[in-house]
């Protein structure tokens, strides 16, 4: 992985010291977060520059639901709403990312202007959507997928779901790379939500360093699902509506940015773009504070106890190093 700040770069993509934010505009009527509420082009392009106000480093543009027992689009419905909408975008200079799982779609996006193609089926869906990529050399995100979510693929059983996870989307990527798409231009995606159930997505988080050890940079798409909404759940067991999930949205997109992820996809911005530039801003905190020279008055005043050794609570980071949390560590990780 090309390593930018510990989280990874992607080729043909600028290179954000921080992790990034991509922004959702969904062209749908039937969205479970926010059912149809920018299916107007012009409405769709507006929504995307407000995300890019707020805050937003590229804008994922999007057609088709994928939410469990959605119909699927035909494809030149799905080109109808998404080309337009792509084309207004990138004409105002915003880094844009199409989400299909269409070659076709993903073919004319990148035409009209899109950096990025977005499959949640990691190219399964349509096995022209490879070699469609590959020609045009664009990065492409390698989701965790099970199969379009109807009937029993919409729960998975996992034993482990975090091994499960990482072993499946190893073998996918080894195919993408098969198939011609360049290594430094694959982003992985644990595909939370996707024949998954909350403790599946929960504990995928709490582990997202075995999906960077794939050595690409790694996706986080957690924004309202239906995990926050059991976690939010209120003593009679409903979950908050999607919309009411924003908070604790930006509460993962902190923590997946301290846990190294290269992008979170949110709805919406504004709070997200703040959390990512808190963990930024403690990333620096903790480098300057194990840099040699750089820990101020607390830092020569350990170095006066023992000459030229660390005090054993720097070394160790206070004795919370991430993965050696012993057996409080291992209650966190449901």
């Amino acid at each position: 992985m090309n390593n930018h700040s510990g989280r990874g770069q992607v080729a043909g993509l600028p290179a954000w010291d921080r992790c990034a934010v991509m922004g959702v505009v969904n062209v749908t009527p039937d969205s479970f977060s926010d059912g149809g509420r920018w299916f107007d082009t012009t409405i769709a392009v507006k929504r995307g520059l407000d995300l890019v106000a707020q805050g937003a480093d590229l804008v994922d543009v999007g057609g088709e639901s994928t939410r469990p027992g959605a119909t699927r689009v035909d494809e030149a419905e799905e080109l109808r709403r998404v080309i337009p909408v792509v084309r207004g975008l990138a004409a105002e200079g915003v880094v844009v990312s199409v989400d299909t799982m269409r070659a076709r779609v993903a073919e004319q996006s990148l035409a009209a202007g899109a950096a990025l193609v977005n499959d949640v089926s990691g190219g399964l869906a349509d096995p022209a959507m490879i070699p469609a990529v590959a020609a045009a050399g664009a990065p492409f995100v390698v989701m965790h997928w099970r199969g379009f979510l109807q009937g029993d693929s919409v729960k998975g059983v996992y034993e482990d779901v975090v091994a499960e996870v990482t072993d499946e989307l190893h073998t996918r990527v080894e195919a993408v790379l098969a198939g011609g798409i360049a290594p430094d231009r694959i982003i992985v995606d644990p595909g939370l939500g996707f024949s998954k159930e909350a403790e599946h997505d929960l504990t995928l988080l709490a582990h997202l360093d075995r999906l960077r050890d794939l050595g690409h940079p790694v996706l986080v798409a957690a924004s309202r699902k239906r995990f926050l909404g059991r976690v939010l759940a209120g003593a009679d067991g409903a979950p908050p509506p999607a919309r009411e999930r924003d908070a604790a949205t930006a509460a993962v997109s902190a923590l997946a940015a301290h846990s190294g992820a290269w992008a979170v996809r949110v709805h919406e911005v504004h709070a997200t773009a703040d959390a990512v530039r808190v963990a930024r801003a403690m990333e620096e905190a903790r480098i300057a504070r194990s840099t040699p020279g750089a820990g101020g008055e607390r830092g020569a005043r350990d170095a006066a106890r023992t000459p030229g050794v660390a005090s054993e609570r720097e070394a160790h980071g206070d004795g919370r190093t991430p993965g050696a949390g012993g057996e409080h560590g291992a209650e966190g990780t449901r």
